[in-house]
C-alpha cells in the first residue's frame, strides 16, 4: 500500500493515539498496522504541551461492514447460554413503582459539586462553565461542562472524565444519606462514546461471524462493557461474556 493509505491520529499519548485509531478504523490493537510520527509530551494534570501523532491503517484493509450488511447474510448456527456477566455489566431495571421525591437539598448538592470542580478547573488553569440539574424523584445530578478545550478533560476513553465523575461523586454523597447518582458529561461526549461503542460492537461481532473466532476488545470500564453487552444481547449469530480483572477486563465476542 502506498502511503496515502494511512490515516493520521493525534492525541496527548502515542497509546491515546492508537486508541483513536482502533475506535475510528473499528478495530483491535492487534489489527493495527501503524508509525509514530511524533511523540506527545504532557504538563500539570496531564494536559496535552504537545500532542503525539501517528499514521494507522488496518492490516490487509478490508471493508468494514455496517450493521444494515449485517443482517443480510443468511444462516443461522446454534444458541448456547452465554456465560454469566458481573452485576455492574447488567443494565439495571428501572423500579416502575410510583415514587416520592427525596428530601435532598438539590441546589446544596449542586453548590457543593460546582465549589469542588471550579476548585479543580482553577488549579488546571482552565476556564469551564457548569450547568447542573437535580432529580428529585431519581436523585440524579447531572452536570454538563463547556469550554474551548473540553478534550483534556475526556482523557483517553472518557478516563478523565470518569475519574472526575468519581470523585464529585464523593464530594457530594459525604454528608448526604441518600445516595446520589451524578452523571458528568462534556458536549455530548457520553452519547457520541456509545455510538462508536455500539458501531464497534456490530463490526467485531460481523469479523467473529467471517473467521469463526473469537475475538477480545480492548480493556473497558464497567458502564462501555455494559454498552457492547447491550448492543449484541439480541444477536442471533454471536454471543458476548468479560475476561480479567479491573483494569484489564474486556469484552470477549465469540460465535454461538
Amino acid at each position: 500500500m502506498e502511503d496515502m493509505d494511512y490515516l493520521q491520529f493525534s492525541s496527548k499519548s502515542v497509546e491515546d493515539a492508537i486508541t483513536e485509531a482502533c475506535e475510528q478504523l473499528m478495530v483491535t490493537s492487534d489489527e493495527l498496522e501503524y508509525e509514530v510520527i511524533s511523540e506527545g509530551s504532557s504538563g500539570f494534570l496531564g494536559i496535552a504541551v504537545k500532542p503525539a501523532v501517528i499514521k494507522a491503517r488496518v492490516k490487509g484493509a478490508g471493508p468494514i461492514i455496517r450493521a444494515e450488511e449485517e443482517e443480510k447474510e443468511a444462516g443461522e448456527p446454534a444458541v448456547k447460554e452465554a456465560p454469566a456477566l458481573r452485576e455492574e455489566e447488567i443494565a439495571p431495571v428501572k423500579d416502575e413503582e410510583k415514587k416520592e421525591p427525596s428530601n435532598v437539598n438539590g441546589d446544596a448538592v449542586i453548590e457543593r459539586a460546582k465549589k469542588f470542580l471550579n476548585d479543580v478547573f482553577a488549579a488546571m488553569q482552565l476556564p469551564v462553565n457548569m450547568e447542573a440539574t437535580y432529580d428529585n424523584m431519581d436523585d440524579v445530578l447531572s452536570i454538563d461542562l463547556k469550554g474551548d478545550d473540553m478534550g483534556v478533560l475526556i482523557g483517553k476513553r472518557g478516563q478523565t472524565l470518569d475519574a472526575l465523575q468519581y470523585l464529585v461523586s464523593l464530594t457530594v454523597n459525604k454528608e448526604e444519606e441518600n445516595y446520589i447518582h451524578v452523571k458528568l458529561d462534556t458536549e455530548g461526549y457520553r452519547e457520541r462514546r456509545k455510538e462508536t461503542l455500539e458501531i464497534l460492537a456490530k463490526n467485531i461481532a460481523y469479523k467473529v461471524r467471517k473467521s469463526r473466532s473469537s475475538m477480545s476488545l480492548e480493556p473497558m470500564n464497567p458502564y462501555e462493557r455494559r454498552i457492547i453487552h447491550a448492543a449484541l444481547q439480541h444477536d442471533r449469530f454471536v454471543t458476548t461474556h468479560s475476561e480479567g480483572e479491573d483494569p484489564y477486563r474486556r469484552v470477549v465476542v465469540t460465535l454461538k
